[in-house]
């Protein structure tokens, strides 16, 4: 099982967004862009859907599992910036 974390929703938003939304405030509509456009590279997607077919098998080493709930914790920290980077985009005049 994943451990819980700061990513935990509450109230409609997680702890990580509440710390990340000075910083995103801060990011220009370029800075912004570039933010949206993240993806991972071919090598990390890779493992990272070979870790979750074997979690999804139950499969996984203690090993594989900390390094799994590591990319679980990168997607999520990815995913909020992506969030508030397309508000940026939203919000700014083209």
């Amino acid at each position: 099982m994943l451990r819980k974390s700061c990513y935990m929703k509450n109230m409609n938003t997680t702890v990580l967004d509440r710390f990340l939304r000075p910083l995103t405030e801060c990011l220009t509509p370029e800075v912004a862009q570039r933010i949206v456009n993240l993806q991972l590279d071919a090598q990390s997607q890779a493992r990272l859907d070979e870790l979750a077919a074997k979690a999804n098998e139950g499969q996984l080493t203690d090993n594989e599992r900390q390094e799994y709930e590591e990319f679980v914790e990168g997607i999520d920290l990815i995913g909020i910036l992506k969030a508030r980077a397309r508000t940026i985009l939203t919000q700014s005049p083209s």
